[in-house]
């Protein structure tokens, strides 16, 4: 459901942006920060040490798991210190939600993206927390996989923002 609520905001936000971008003679393309670019790295190196965590869960290798779920949770966190780090770089040249539609549209996509993100920073957290403690009944593997599968989604819509902004934006 969560999945399903997401990928329809980032739509009708997409339609706007296309419609926006397609209508308007006022568009000025934004100079996006270069950051975006290692955040991007960032974030898909995450989903990759998650999904390292996971497979070291089912080999039975619980501690591997403890480390690599850490990893993954401390890599989206910097993910996170990145866009800010993105949003100041911006400010600091001046530009603002109210700069111009392409700025604002940068801002609103991803402010949602990050809002997201940090729903689901939460889990990994609760999950890394869980891990440690030793927690990590069929339950919470149940959790793990959804996390992780939030987690990856979540990668994916970072792509495809990077993709509208690089190319259409």
């Amino acid at each position: 459901m969560l999945l399903g609520a997401t990928t329809m905001v980032f739509a009708a936000f997409t339609i706007a942006f296309v419609a926006r971008r397609s209508l308007s003679d006022d568009w000025a393309v934004l100079h996006k920060p270069p950051i975006l670019w290692l955040n991007t790295v960032v974030l898909l190196a995450s989903s990759f040490v998650l999904d390292l965590s996971r497979r070291a869960l089912r080999a039975g290798n619980r501690s591997r798991f403890n480390v690599w779920w850490s990893v993954g949770t401390g890599l989206g966190i910097l993910f996170l210190a990145g866009q800010a780090v993105a949003w100041y770089q911006l400010r600091q040249a001046g530009v603002f939600v109210a700069t111009n539609p392409s700025s604002s549209f940068f801002y609103v996509l991803t402010g949602a993206h990050a809002f997201h993100l940090l729903g689901g920073v939460g889990t990994l957290i609760y999950v890394d927390i869980q891990a440690w403690r030793l927690r990590l009944g069929p339950a919470k593997r149940t959790t793990i996989d959804i996390a992780a599968i939030f987690w990856h989604f979540l990668d994916g819509l970072w792509v495809y923002l990077m993709i509208l902004f690089y190319f259409w934006g």
